[in-house]
Order: C-alpha cells, then structure tokens, then sequence
C-alpha cells in the first residue's frame, strides 16, 4: 500500500480527504442554492401577475421544502443500500427533470403548474443534500467533519447570488414595478401582460441544465469512496424502526431536529420576503432594483461564513452560535419595529449571522450519532427538517396578511433565532459538563 494512499476507516471516515472528489461534491451546494434563491425571485413574480395574498405566495416555497420533507427519508434508505454517489447521481436526474418541467409551466401559465415543476426540482435536491451534507462530513477524517461541510457551504452563497443575477436579468425587467404597471391595466390588458411576463421565468431554467449536465458527466465518471462503516458493508441489517427508534431516544438528535427546522424556516422566510419588504417601504423602485438588497443579503451570508470559519476555529462553535443567534434576534426585532428603509437593511445584515448555522447545526446533530450504522438514517431525517422552509414562511406570510405589514410580520422569523439560540446555549453547557467530566476522570486516574 502506498504511503499516500487513501485509506477508509472501520468507522467510515478517511484517513485523509481525497481533494477532487470533496471540490465535486462541493459543487452541488451552489447548484442547491441556485435553485432556493430563484425562489425568492418567483414569489415576487407571482404575486402580482396571478395576484395572490403573500400567504398564497409562500406556496413557492412550501411545494419546494415540501418536496424536500417527502423525499429526504426515502432518499436516505436509497443512499443505505446503494452509495452516496447513486444518491447525487439520482438527485442530480431529477433536479433536470424538474428544471425542464419550466417549459410546460411557463406556456400553459397556472400556478399550480409552477409549483409542480418547482415540486419536481425539490424532490432531485431532496436527493442531492441527503447525499452531499452527509457524505462532505465523512470524505476525510472524522476529526476535521463539521470544517469540511462549512468549507463546502461557504460556496453556497456563490450559488445564491447566481441565482438572482440570473432572476434579475432574465425574469425581472426594466421599468416601472409589476404592481404599478398592471394597475392602469383593463383586466384584458392585464392578463395578456402576466401572460408575457410568465415567459421569462423559464429562461434561467434553460441555463441550470445545461451545468447540470456536465456536473452529472463528472459524477460518472469520478471514482468516490463508499465512507460507510464496515460493519455496515458486512451484514446491512439495520432496519428503519431500529433506527428510528435509537435516533427517538436521542434528546440531542431531537433538539438538533427542531432547531434545524426552525432555522430553514427562518432563513428562507427572510429571504422569501426581503424584496417584497423592499418594495413595500420604498414605492419609488421596481423588482429588479428591489433584487440587489437580495444581493447584498448574500454577500453577507458569503463573509458571516468567513467570520464564523475564523471565530469556530478560535472558540467552541456552540458559544459562538449562541452569541450569533443574540444579535440575531435584535437584529430582526430591529426589522420589525423600526419605521423606515433603514429596516431593509437590517434584513440584509441578519443574513450576516445565517451563514455558520445550517452547517454547524447539521455536523453538531450528526456528530452526537455515536453508532454510525445509523448515519445515513440520521442524515435524512436532517433533511426532512429542511420542511421548516414549507412552514415558516407561509406563517410569516399569514401574519403579513393579518396585520396587514410585511415589516411586523418578521416577528415569526425573530422567535425562531431565540428558540435556536436556546438550541446553542443547551450544546455550550453540554460540552462544559463533558470537559469537566473528562478532566475529572483524568485526576481520579491519577
């Protein structure tokens, strides 16, 4: 055996990361983001071309997350009895599939329709985010597990902010907002202008498919390690009652359950809403002026990666999560109560503070798994609390329409970030009771 050679562990874990099969399996987590961000950008399109309450245009995101919480578990025993690559080769099929549905929807113009094509793309990533979280954990040494997913969700943001280029440029157009344009409209007029402007959203799809191929031709033809334990590959026996019942009587799987939950709910709603914030307290701009506040979002997003990556490898990750969650939750009541622009630009800087949570909440929930025959298992369930996405924002979008402000509404996505700062403040007393353990066990041994 060479001195270099990759070497997989009983435990599943490598003993090193093998460089060019983690850089294509952190590839897809843009691809993801693209897909989540051009969401943002329909919710805006859609509410005034098929004139829905924002509670109906939170649809969007709940036939998205929702295809995520029914494939995720499905997609999970797939990967178990197949491999990590069948997963993301499977998910990256039908996130085509979905894509290419864009072209049906965009002529026959309902929006069940679009929610059925969008519906299509969630159940390939559904797949794809099973896989690849799970599978950027274990493609190296355990030891280094929660950094190798934030180093391959650092590029989210490059996918996110591709997404609404790609929105701004080739859905949005130029003029007066949608909102004003069709209100001195006769209904005539009206409808043959939604018609008009529903033909533009399928132009992004188009180019989606085309890098999907050619990722999916790597994925092929790549070798990649299986990174499954080996008493798994010996004997394969472990059932999903078995393994629901070991997670169920987890308390800290259970509460990184929630607190995943509540996290996607929240970071989608803001982010499903922030250009309608925008356009609500500033009349003077268009959708596609209103898209660079969701910009500016993701390039927060992008650096509070960088500032968490530099902080976690200075303190515990759960202390400074703790702290992030703090300012977030100010940050957002800030959003909600103050009455002026200065508000949307709060919603901008709470992105800031969104960047280390998903990872860090996933790797942290994945990493109290001790028996890791039921990783995968595990791996999906983390998945389906992407459903946060489905729920969160339809809730926000109810308050909108009940209290009749946007701005108020964002009170629901304040109470999820203290709810996960109570996540974050329970894991720092719970690795201060373990190093106390431990340091006490080293004096008696002495």
């Amino acid at each position: 055996m060479k001195k270099d050679s990759i070497v997989q562990l009983p435990d599943g874990y490598l003993n090193r990361t093998p460089v060019f099969q983690f850089i294509l399996v952190s590839l897809l987590f843009p691809m993801w983001a693209v897909a989540a961000s051009l969401n943002d950008i329909l919710i805006a399109q859609f509410k005034h071309v098929f004139e829905l309450s924002d509670f109906a245009t939170a649809f969007v995101q709940s036939a998205f997350y929702g295809g995520y919480f029914l494939i995720a578990l499905p997609a999970s025993m797939i990967i178990k009895k197949k491999s990590y690559k069948f997963g993301i080769i499977t998910g990256l099929l039908f996130y085509i599939a979905g894509c290419s549905l864009f072209y049906p929807a965009s002529h026959m113009a309902t929006y069940t329709m679009f929610l059925l094509a969008i519906f299509g793309i969630a159940v390939g990533l559904g797949f794809l985010e099973t896989a690849a979280n799970t599978y950027s954990s274990m493609i190296g040494p355990r030891k280094h597990s929660i950094l190798r997913l934030n180093i391959s969700q650092t590029i989210y943001p490059i996918g996110a902010i591709s997404g609404i280029l790609l929105g701004k440029y080739l859905v949005f157009q130029e003029g007066a907002s949608l909102e004003s344009r069709m209100a001195n409209m006769s209904p005539a007029e009206a409808q043959a202008f939604g018609l008009n402007m529903l033909q533009h959203t399928l132009q992004p799809y188009k180019y989606i498919i085309f890098v999907l191929i050619a990722i999916l031709i790597l994925f092929i033809f790549t070798k990649f390690p299986a990174c499954k334990p080996a008493a798994e590959d010996k004997t394969n026996t472990v059932g999903f009652k078995e393994s629901l019942k070991y997670l169920g009587a987890n308390s800290r799987f259970r509460k990184g359950i929630g607190a995943q939950l509540l996290y996607c709910g929240m970071q989608t709603a803001v982010w499903s809403f922030t250009i309608r914030l925008a356009l609500d307290m500033n009349s003077g701009i268009n959708e596609r002026a209103a898209s660079n506040f969701m910009v500016y979002s993701f390039i927060c997003f992008f650096a509070g990666r960088f500032i968490a990556n530099f902080l976690m490898a200075r303190f515990k990750p759960a202390k400074v999560l703790f702290c992030y969650s703090i300012l977030g939750a100010l940050t957002l009541a800030y959003v909600a109560f103050v009455p002026n622009t200065t508000a949307i630009y709060a919603a901008i800087g709470v992105s800031l503070l969104f960047g280390p949570c998903w990872p860090t909440i996933y790797g942290n929930t994945l990493e109290v798994v001790k028996d890791k025959k039921y990783t995968e298992t595990a791996g999906g369930f983390l998945i389906m609390s992407i459903v946060g996405g489905a729920i969160i924002p339809a809730v926000q979008g109810y308050a909108s329409d009940l209290f009749g402000s946007m701005q108020t509404a964002f009170l629901v996505s304040m109470a999820c970030f203290i709810y996960i700062g109570f996540y974050f403040y329970g894991e720092m007393k719970n690795h201060e009771t373990v190093q106390r353990s431990t340091k006490s066990s080293v004096k008696l041994a002495r």
